[in-house]
């Protein structure tokens, strides 16, 4: 009997779930992927706190997207993510944190705000450029002088995952001028050469309006 493809539950211009995706593509690993509205009611019985991602994986239900990628590492071991180096590791888990802890909750804060009407577009656009800004300029210190292809190597590792989408929703959506971070900026034109990235990208997604 064939093995159930795992279930992605995602939205296109969710970063996290593009996250997700990407780590998904990296390891090979078939999926099947449902599009979840932000007013999905039922959503709610699959995740209680009804933010996208979530991923169904037999009977192992994961939700938040560093537990769903870490979840991944220990289940499909191919194109491992964290390297054996605790040095580089501990690297990869700083860099995904401040990505998934200090930019993207607090950038999400001003659009949902945006959205509910409590911040006005210029002050809403102002909040996102003020922590993207301190978030980026965070991981481009760590990483000074670095002359590796990607954040922590030759490899596409765990940083890479969470540095992509961040810059490309920094780039398409909030008019980041990346030039201010040479590093990122440098690995973002190296991401959207890989196939894994590219067929992750929001606008390639099934639930993406078609113009």
């Amino acid at each position: 009997m064939a093995a159930t493809k795992p279930v992605l539950y995602s939205a296109w211009i969710s970063s996290c779930s593009y996250r997700v995706r990407i780590a998904l593509n990296l390891k090979g690993v078939e999926y099947e992927y449902r599009a979840v509205a932000w007013n999905d009611l039922d959503y709610e019985k699959i995740n209680p706190i009804k933010y996208v991602p979530a991923l169904q994986d037999g009977d192992i239900l994961v939700s938040d997207s560093l537990a769903i990628i870490l979840y991944l590492e220990d289940k499909y071991p191919q194109h491992p993510l964290l390297p054996q180096d605790l040095k580089r590791k501990a690297l990869n888990l700083q860099i995904a944190n401040i990505v998934c802890s200090s930019i993207q909750p607090l950038q999400c804060y001003a659009v949902v705000s945006l959205i509910n009407g409590k911040l006005g577009s210029d002050e809403s656009l102002q909040i996102v450029h003020h922590y993207i800004d301190k978030g980026f300029r965070a991981i481009e210190k760590l990483l000074e002088g670095c002359d590796c292809k990607f954040a922590t190597g030759d490899e596409v590792q765990l940083a890479d995952v969470f540095l992509a989408p961040q810059i490309h929703a920094g780039v398409t959506r909030f008019q980041i001028d990346m030039s201010k971070y040479p590093h990122l900026e440098r690995f973002y034109k190296a991401y959207m050469e890989i196939p894994a990235f590219q067929v992750a990208c929001p606008e390639n997604q099934p639930d993406a309006p078609s113009s």
